[in-house]
């Protein structure tokens, strides 16, 4: 799907590569910061920031919040769901922009068209960070990723198929865009801690943005 925001966007500033079927769009959303912030607030009005327990039973230093097909962590595992499992209720749908977001990025990274059931919306405050993991519990590993960068700057780690294989240290900024699927879809990545600072939109945080194909 496409909405006004991003018919005939054009490319990206700058395109860094980072491996088969994975790259950084540097600044591809940076003009639509407010309008995003925007979609972003209205599904934590819906679903408030939470901080997971991982199976082993730690606690999660990043908040979460999702729309589309949620996430679960607990001593089960990782999973995706459909519905809130306390109220039986549909997670709130996807927001438009992101949706369009999404197929746009998808398309100019030279993937197909990309229709994503699942957002997970992450807020890094200073000193959270994200240890390097591949996302694998989704069904299907056709469709690539679409993570956006909001606020903070922040160091995103990419690696390879193994968690010993060396990763390279991306610096993101806000309004960044990181595809990867094909090849890279499985490869391993993470955040670094997010240092102090402030954003003039976003405040002392970085929010990321993933939308996926989960179920």
């Amino acid at each position: 799907m496409t909405i006004d925001l991003f018919e005939d966007s054009p490319p990206p500033p700058w395109r860094e590569q980072l491996g088969p079927g994975a790259v950084v769009m540097h600044g591809f959303v940076r003009d639509h910061g407010p309008e995003l912030l925007a979609a972003v607030n209205g599904v934590i009005a819906q679903v408030p920031w939470r901080h997971l327990t991982t199976p082993g039973g730690f606690v999660m230093s990043v908040a979460m919040s999702w729309c589309g097909n949620g996430w679960t962590s607990d001593h089960r595992g990782y999973r995706y769901s459909e519905r809130d499992s306390r109220s039986g209720q549909r997670w709130p749908p996807i927001p438009d922009i992101l949706l369009a977001l999404a197929d746009e990025a998808s398309r100019q990274a030279g993937f197909a068209p990309f229709i994503p059931d699942s957002c997970l919306i992450n807020r890094y405050d200073p000193g959270s960070k994200l240890s390097l993991h591949q996302d694998k519990d989704e069904r299907d590993f056709d469709a690539p990723i679409v993570s956006v960068s909001l606020g903070l700057p922040a160091v995103f780690q990419f690696g390879g198929l193994r968690r010993g294989d060396p990763a390279r240290r991306v610096p993101l900024a806000h309004g960044d865009v990181v595809v990867w699927g094909g090849p890279s879809r499985l490869c391993f990545h993470g955040i670094m801690p997010v240092k102090e600072g402030y954003h003039s939109l976003v405040g002392p945080h970085r929010i990321n943005i993933t939308l996926r194909k989960a179920l």
